[in-house]
């Protein structure tokens, strides 16, 4: 099993321009943070964007669904080419094409009404989502690994924070009155502006990385499998909560559907706290206790609100799963960096594919098994996936 805790040091490299002999400075750690921002505030700008585009459309819920599975395709297909990309060109050229992607498509996706058009364009905005994604969280490793010290959970908070401002201020513009394609071309300025910012302290290369790009795909292996697999279950669980909490909430706790976003606001909330915290957490407790406490504290959540029947103890159960969750994928990202079984250019990247896969897949599969045995009971098969989760934390090596 893959090292948790050990500390492992910067492996030399060859290549010209190496950041691995420097030391993560300030410009590192800000345009880390900033990155992650613009991820958080793109995905925010797409998503109310989704009823639009189903209307100017005309499609039905199951179009809709199929149109939705081309920002999935286009992410799985990125990420492993940018990692490859990354470790032979550097993090600045991919970081500037996919973010460049975010901008020019999101426009479109504002106003475009063609399928085609459409289509392409959520092909390309998730190509650039996954590309972005990727490398940020390679630069994360690197600058963490630079720094000596834990800083992995503070970047996936900035993430989880640039969704929250993202989304108050896309919805800040749209109540205003200012029509969908300006609030977007706004908010593609926003991101443009913070990319400029975040310009000086991108890395040219991630430590132990330059000068290696291995295969631009692989299938995982060995301690990097195991940690794509428990990211497919964590990420799994966010997206339960993001695509299942309202229709729970409904439907079986009899809440007022104006309240039921209630359950993923408190998921979110006591995710992002989590997260920007993180980092002393994970610094006083070590990285093998947040992976088994946390899995525990989100099993506990999902537990309390299938097995106490009231919306009080849904929402107090949604923000345990926040709370437990919030921590457990920056750990396996940094240990993703760690491992040795895999190049660390392909292991990243594939840790990320397979988490996107439980974001994609898991709320189809969550609505097979609500289908068959009900709704509560496949919400306790998650919580049984995070018990899993705890259970392989004990076994991580420190």
């Amino acid at each position: 099993m893959p090292s948790l805790d050990a500390t492992h040091p910067p492996a030399a490299t060859g290549a010209a321009g190496s950041d691995a002999a420097i030391p993560a400075g300030r410009s590192h750690r800000l345009s880390t943070r900033l990155i992650f921002l613009i991820v958080g505030i793109g995905t925010a700008t797409w998503a109310p964007l989704v009823p639009l585009v189903k209307a100017r459309a005309g499609l039905d819920e199951a179009g809709l669904g199929l149109l939705l599975l081309c920002f999935g395709i286009g992410s799985i297909v990125a990420m492993p080419s940018a990692g490859a990309a990354a470790a032979r060109f550097g993090f600045r050229p991919v970081l500037l094409a996919g973010t460049i992607a975010l901008c020019l498509t999101l426009p479109v996706l504002a106003a475009g009404s063609g399928l085609v058009p459409l289509a392409l364009a959520l092909l390309l905005f998730g190509a650039g989502m996954g590309a972005v994604d990727c490398v940020m969280n390679l630069q994360a490793v690197a600058v963490e690994r630079l720094s000596g010290r834990p800083m992995m959970s503070g970047f996936h908070g900035l993430y989880s924070l640039g969704c929250i401002l993202g989304a108050l201020a896309a919805s800040g513009l749209l109540a205003a009155g200012i029509g969908a394609g300006t609030s977007v071309l706004i908010m593609v300025a926003g991101i443009a502006a913070l990319f400029a910012a975040a310009w000086p302290g991108i890395l040219q290369t991630g430590a132990g990385t330059g000068g290696d790009a291995g295969p631009a795909f692989a299938l995982p292996r060995g301690a990097v499998l195991v940690l794509g697999l428990l990211c497919f279950v964590v990420f799994l669980t966010e997206g339960s909560a993001l695509d299942w909490s309202a229709v729970f909430l409904i439907q079986l706790r009899g809440l007022d559907p104006a309240w039921a976003a209630l359950g993923y606001a408190a998921f979110s909330v006591t995710m992002t706290a989590g997260r920007l915290a993180g980092d002393r957490i994970v610094a006083r407790l070590g990285r093998r206790p947040v992976v088994v406490l946390g899995g525990l504290l989100a099993a506990a959540g999902l537990a309390l609100s299938v097995v106490v029947p009231s919306w009080e103890a849904a929402l107090a159960g949604y923000a345990l799963v926040g709370a437990g969750c919030a921590n457990i994928v920056p750990v396996l990202f940094t240990a993703a960096g760690r491992q040795d079984a895999m190049p660390e250019s392909v292991a990243v990247p594939a840790v990320t594919t397979l988490g996107y896969a439980g974001v994609l897949a898991g709320p189809a599969l969550i609505g097979f098994a609500a289908q068959a045995l009900g709704l509560s009971a496949a919400l306790l098969i998650v919580a049984a996936l995070l018990v899993g989760v705890a259970a392989s934390g004990r076994f991580l090596r420190v």
